[in-house]
């Protein structure tokens, strides 16, 4: 049996035994996966690296094409930036995949849950783009590209076609940030219209989709 490598980054506070324990029940699953550790985050920092995010890392994701990471810390309003918004940066990883689904004999609010989210991982605020104007003020920047608009609306309809769903949602501000989330709309119509009107289209307003 041939083995696939696997960055394994442990990650800090729960993250070493949360990973530990995932490569446990792989290795009883018998999945043909052999781990290679590697560190991010205050792991990098404890064992004397210059950054939260080594190149030896990044460059070993690189090679292997996958990677199982444990929760890394991100300080709040101080210290060091997202280790995981470093990640989605260095390797272009813009597409974060959220499934929700009902479980049976769980009982929830809502029944027959089967729902999944498509959030771009690189732009909008994620940017991280941040200036103090004047004491007192200060301005975070919303970025959005063509480019990042075009390719997540390919990705999601790419996505939603090949599992056979019925419907892509488009959540938005559009109302108010016209030009920024108006591009997101602009980009998914072009995808939708010219490459998968097999499959339903709606636009909703982020705080209706909420609700």
């Amino acid at each position: 049996m041939s083995f696939h490598s696997v960055v394994l980054i442990p990650g800090d506070g729960i993250g070493p035994e949360v990973s530990e324990s995932v490569v446990q029940i792989l290795h009883a699953a018998d999945a043909p996966l052999e781990f290679v550790t590697h560190h991010a985050g205050l792991g990098a920092i404890e064992r004397n690296f210059d950054s939260t995010l080594p190149e030896e890392t990044t460059q070993a994701i690189r090679e292997c094409h996958l990677a199982l990471k444990g929760p890394c810390s991100t300080p709040i309003g101080k210290g060091f930036s997202s280790v995981n918004v470093a990640l989605r940066r260095e390797l272009n990883l813009y597409a974060a995949l959220r499934p929700i689904r009902s479980v049976p004999g769980v009982k929830t609010r809502y029944e027959n849950v089967d729902l999944v989210i498509v959030r771009e991982n690189t732009e909008g605020l994620y940017s991280g783009i941040e200036n103090l104007i004047t004491p007192g003020v200060v301005v975070s920047m919303k970025v959005a590209t063509r480019v990042a608009c075009q390719r997540i609306s390919q990705w999601t309809f790419r996505y939603a076609n090949a599992r056979r769903r019925k419907k892509v949602s488009v959540f938005h501000k559009a109302n108010i940030m016209k030009m920024s989330d108006g591009l997101i709309l602009e980009e998914a119509k072009k995808v939708h219209q010219r490459d998968y009107p097999n499959i339903g289209y709606q636009e909703v307003i982020i705080d209706a989709a909420c609700m």
